[in-house]
């Protein structure tokens, strides 16, 4: 016997027969002896006689609340002694700096060792998303590069958002210009809200230039871009933007005062 291309296979067992009667004669098929009766509905007032009902929604779907700007902070309330830094409070955290500031490090070392859920969200791991067709800026910056890392920007403030508005606090890291406001930091406001909280992550240059020489890949750059990425990033002093000399801190110490560094932006947050 021929079946319609894409028709579900017969199957095999007990069910066969019953598969192979309905093939031949349409309508209900015939009841194998000793079928179970269906249970009778509880009416109200009556107690329990049967098993639970069978919910519609077998999916598994979860119903998110929709991701919207995240707001400004409110000012944390006077955290007991033992407990400092930014406790159990959500938040959407921007780390800046140069290549080799050690940005992607410390932000998911800060993440991992929250007390609450907390999400880090890489732009440079967003980007690389692309395979086919990846705009490499160190073949030649050019508005295919400059597209690409716009829509990995928006990208990473959807999922910010998302995360924010689920109650998961997330920290972004980006390498953002003072001398570029409009696709800087003004764009990240756009992307995720003024509640935003940046932080510029500000070593000396040899040591961005002693770690970007133990990248490999695309991710590492000439020392010649690393030296003129540095100089930029001076610009963010007098910005008003808190700003963390970690050129003698291991992670964990960074982490550390990042921590602290952010919970006196909650209690007075920079303006920006």
């Amino acid at each position: 016997m021929q079946h319609a291309v894409g028709a579900p296979l017969p199957p095999n067992g007990p069910g066969a027969a019953v598969w192979a009667h309905q093939a031949q004669h349409p309508g209900p098929p015939p009841q194998p002896p000793h079928a179970p009766q269906p249970v009778p509905p509880v009416q109200p007032g009556q107690g329990w006689t049967g098993p639970a009902p069978v919910s519609r929604d077998t999916t598994g779907h979860v119903p998110l609340p929709p991701g919207g700007p995240v707001p400004i902070p409110t000012p944390m309330a006077p955290a007991p002694q033992a407990e400092t830094g930014t406790g159990t409070a959500t938040l959407a955290v921007l780390l800046i700096g140069p290549a080799g500031a050690g940005k992607t490090t410390v932000a998911r070392h800060w993440a991992s060792r929250r007390r609450v859920s907390t999400a880090h969200i890489s732009l440079d791991d967003v980007r690389e998303w692309v395979c086919s067709g990846f705009a490499d800026p160190q073949s030649g910056w050019n508005d295919h590069s400059e597209a690409q890392y716009r829509l990995a920007r928006r990208t990473c403030g959807f999922a910010a958002r998302n995360f924010l508005a689920n109650g998961i606090s997330c920290i972004l890291d980006d390498a953002v210009f003072p001398d570029r406001p409009v696709v800087g930091l003004g764009g990240w406001k756009r992307h995720v809200g003024p509640g935003l909280l940046p932080v510029v992550l500000l070593p000396g240059l040899e040591i961005v230039l002693e770690r970007n020489a133990e990248r490999s890949g695309n991710r590492r750059l000439s020392d010649e871009e690393v030296a003129s990425i540095h100089g930029r990033m001076a610009g963010w002093y007098g910005s008003g933007l808190p700003i963390i000399d970690n050129s003698k801190y291991d992670v964990e110490t960074t982490a550390r005062v990042l921590d602290d560094v952010l919970a006196r932006s909650i209690a007075s947050p920079p303006a920006w």
